[in-house]
């Protein structure tokens, strides 16, 4: 599963020896110890590995197109396998970078958290990369400064375009961020420029610049390079503090766009090792070429002495011939078992090739189609657990299915086919029984029942003479709890209010 992609414009003080040097400094300063390899001491050139099993590094080299090629793989011990491709091309001096994700027959699948390249900080750090027309490359936020309203006005009106997509990050009603935007922009470091508004005494001035179209009260915009891919507006909900979850949309937004990009062969691992063995394939059909030439001389001048010898003469004459033939046959032979072996090794890294371009095409339809999928189109709502909406939609169809006759009614086998295809787990339910289980002889907060609320999403403040109850932070949802109930029908109101309002 491909997680990263981008591809970096690098200036003229890179060459191959600060390529070679940057990955060595890069693999002794990895940041945990567990993931550097201690024999790495690469020089330079092709067919180098260093490493073990577990954990590799490779390098290999094109020079028919002045590409160098370093994959870096590790082997986790659940089954996971990490691939890191770093392809730097000195023909036109780009550096594509790639992280990708598989898995063992016996490993156990996990989500898509991960982290950018740390490679891509020492390239900032040390210069390496061109700017963005009048943006640096950077790991942290730019925050905009009065005279960077115009800039941003450009973007947000669509009179300007970037390489990297931009995401601008709008102050919230407490003047506070919505969302942690240094980890942001480390997260997107190599693939997008985060913009954060510096003030909420801005607003104004942002508003009459971008004539209105501008993000506002927490908002996030992402505008993308393509113009064919619409400008993104992820919204924020919470009454104050950051949204977690609208630190990971914005990632994911912009890692579906990076993502979905075709890009030459020649800028991936398997594309230069695809190129190489070509090459040999090449080579070597020349030297067969060759070796049948010589074979065909042989037999024209052991055909040419036949009839000017005599028969002790062409005695000795057929073994030659035969010692001649069989030496060239068993050349033949090794020629073209290395062929086939060759020809074996094209065809896997072309399976491979065409698989990853399925990938990449498939999500770039995938990001085309965002707002429509085959049945339902999510709008603004996002999870607030795994499976939530979807649960919400099959609870609902399950229930219309009760109320539906039993044989001959096309509505209830095409709600029951949704249903059965969906793997309907029925989620909400067990939380919401859960709950009313928790409240049931509610007679004040305990600590142990607030954490029990708190584990299922509830946050829990004093307010006075009662409890408030915010569901996942969100002030829409949010209801009053009685810190000592006056009865029995009390609590059960409050229970059935609560578990109303989330479930």
């Amino acid at each position: 599963m491909l997680l990263f992609s981008t591809i970096l414009e690098i200036n003229s003080r890179m060459n191959r020896q600060g390529f070679t040097d940057l990955i060595n400094d890069w693999n002794r300063t990895i940041y945990y110890e567990e993931n550097r390899i201690p024999d790495l001491n690469w020089k330079g050139g092709s067919g180098f590995r260093f490493g073990s099993d577990e954990l590799w590094l490779a390098a290999e080299e094109y020079s028919k197109a002045s590409t160098v090629a370093v994959r870096y793989e590790k082997r986790e011990k659940d089954g996971i396998i990490w691939d890191t491709d770093y392809v730097m091309n000195f023909r036109n001096m780009k550096l594509a970078i790639r992280l990708d994700r598989s898995y063992s027959e016996d490993a156990i699948p996990k989500g898509k958290d991960f982290s950018a390249p740390y490679f891509i900080e020492l390239l900032i750090d040390r210069g390496y990369l061109k700017k963005d027309d009048d943006l640096p490359i950077l790991h942290e936020p730019i925050y905009i400064e009065d005279e960077m309203i115009p800039l941003l006005s450009s973007v947000i009106k669509g009179n300007k375009q970037y390489k990297y997509p931009i995401v601008y990050v709008s102050k919230n009603n407490n003047n506070e961020d919505p969302l942690d935007v240094s980890r942001l922009a480390r997260k997107l470091k190599g693939v997008a420029h985060v913009l954060v508004q510096k003030d909420l005494s801005q607003n104004k001035a942002i508003q009459n610049a971008c004539e209105g179209k501008n993000e506002y009260k927490g908002s996030v915009g992402i505008y993308y390079p393509n113009r064919t891919f619409e400008h993104k507006k992820l919204v924020y909900r919470r009454a104050e503090g950051p949204d977690p979850y609208l630190l990971e949309l914005a990632v994911q937004a912009v890692s579906q766009y990076c993502n979905s990009r075709m890009i030459d062969t020649l800028f991936t691992w398997q594309g230069v090792n695809n190129a190489l063995l070509l090459d040999r394939i090449t080579t070597q059909s020349n030297t067969l070429a060759s070796i049948e030439e010589a074979k065909r001389r042989s037999e024209d001048k052991a055909n040419e002495l036949q009839g000017r010898i005599d028969d002790e003469t062409r005695k000795l004459r057929d073994e030659i011939r035969k010692e001649v033939l069989s030496e060239a046959e068993q050349l033949i032979d090794i020629a073209d078992e290395e062929n086939r072996e060759l020809k074996k090794q094209i065809e896997e890294l072309t399976k491979k090739n065409e698989a990853l371009e399925k990938e990449n095409f498939g999500l770039s339809n995938k990001v085309r189609s965002l707002d429509s999928v085959p049945a339902l189109v999510y709008g603004d709502e996002h999870d607030f657990f795994e499976g939530e909406i979807k649960d919400f939609i099959l609870s609902t169809l399950n229930e219309a299915v009760r109320n539906l006759p039993s044989e001959g009614c096309r509505r209830r086998d095409v709600l029951e086919d949704i249903i059965r295809n969906n793997d309907y787990t029925d989620i909400l339910c067990q939380r919401k029984e859960y709950i009313m289980n928790l409240l049931k002889t509610y007679d004040g907060m305990t600590p142990k029942l607030r954490q029990e609320l708190e584990s299922y999403g509830f946050e829990v403040k004093d307010g006075g003479k009662h409890y408030q109850l915010f569901y996942k932070g969100d002030q829409r949802y949010v209801k009053t709890m009685s810190k000592t109930p006056s009865d029995w029908r009390t609590g059960k109101i409050s229970r059935a209010e609560i578990v109303d309002m989330a479930y």
